[in-house]
């Protein structure tokens, strides 16, 4: 089973939300994937699309694989990965700035958090659950 952990917050690092849910069975890079897409999708609903073409957004991920790869370093190889490479791409054309940053897991330990609290949880979530 795995699991993604999304926080948004502000330019100050202050928590505006934070979300957590079961994906079911997915590799780390493939569950790494799904959390952009997820957090993206979030991002349009919680801002608005006139807002998110104005401001910039900062995606800070412990992959950095996918990180790489959403900034062009990285080859995609997988057919899978390329998939949902494609599909974080095109969710990407909606914003106007984007940045994909690596940070080393113990950066990124209250995602890590709400991963976890997802793999506890009995539910398994079956789509984008609400704002």
């Amino acid at each position: 089973p795995a699991a993604i952990g999304v926080i948004f917050s502000d330019e100050k690092g202050r928590v505006i939300k934070e979300y957590s849910q079961k994906i079911g069975r997915a590799t780390n890079n493939e569950a790494e994937y799904e959390s952009v897409i997820f957090a993206l999708q979030k991002a349009k609903l919680l801002f608005g699309g006139k807002r998110i073409k104005e401001m910039p957004v900062e995606v800070k991920m412990d992959s950095e694989f996918v990180a790489k790869q959403m900034n062009g370093k990285y080859k995609i190889l997988d057919r899978r990965i390329e998939q949902l490479f494609l599909k974080t791409w095109n969710l990407k054309i909606d914003f106007g700035e984007v940045k994909f940053i690596y940070v080393s897991r113990d950066k990124n330990t209250e995602a890590d958090r709400l991963v976890n609290r997802a793999l506890k949880s009995s539910k398994l979530s079956d789509g984008l659950p609400g704002i």
